[in-house]
């Protein structure tokens, strides 16, 4: 097994969630990644190496205050790109 970021995967799921629910935001790659990276640039990485690492940190996943970070995050980061678009 790879080392890997599994905040990447939560707010990839994230962000996909509140683009569905929204019609007024560029949704193209550039734009998906740029919010990406400034979200995941202020959160705290979660890095995993097995498989019981992936567990683990799907269950820290769960808990109130760390889904209300994510959110809060990937959402000043959603704004911040649709008011300074670069293309």
């Amino acid at each position: 097994m790879s080392m890997h970021n599994y905040m990447e995967d939560i707010v990839g799921e994230t962000l996909d969630i509140l683009l569905s629910e929204r019609d007024d935001l560029c949704k193209c790659d550039k734009c998906k990644l740029d919010i990406a990276a400034m979200a995941l640039n202020k959160l705290s990485p979660k890095y995993v190496v097995t498989s019981k690492g992936r567990v683990y940190t799907k269950l820290n996943e769960l808990e109130f205050q760390h889904r209300a970070d994510i959110l809060k995050e990937v959402t000043k980061a959603i704004e911040f790109v649709r008011v300074n678009l670069k293309h």
